[in-house]
């Protein structure tokens, strides 16, 4: 009973632990998003101020070309959190139907083990309409 108890309570950790995970991965993919976004503004208004946009140009401003560098860090870290966001969803759906199967083995050994609630015996033919068969 015990062991059936933790397992179950296992399982519901194992479910809400992986709902955490995503929600902070998802947290961190949409702060980068942000960043990143600040980023092209920045890069935008210094390119504006020095009259060059090209990052090619010899005389292309060091900070916009910086700036350049750490959004697309960003942009590939979140596309990198979007993979294991990916295999954490995966790892959630194997973990809920854990915790279904678990739950209806639970469910089932909890309503077989109520005598009110008892399988009748198969060998027991009285109200089956067999007894002037077998006598």
């Amino acid at each position: 009973m015990k062991s059936r108890d933790s397992l179950l309570r296992l399982k519901r950790f194992q479910v809400e632990d992986h709902k955490r995970r995503i929600a902070k991965i998802e947290m961190m993919v949409n702060e980068f998003g942000r960043m990143a976004g600040e980023l092209d503004k920045e890069i935008t208004n210094e390119e504006t101020r020095s009259g060059i946009s090209d990052p090619a140009h010899f005389a292309y401003p060091t900070y916009a070309r910086s700036a350049r560098a750490r959004r697309d860090n960003l942009k590939a870290s979140a596309d990198e959190l979007r993979g294991q966001i990916d295999d954490v969803r995966a790892k959630l759906e194997l973990a809920v139907e854990d915790l279904r199967k678990v739950e209806a083995l639970d469910g089932r050994e909890r309503d077989g083990s109520r005598p009110d609630m008892a399988r009748p015996d198969l060998n027991d033919h009285r109200g089956l309409g067999l007894t002037s068969l077998i006598a």
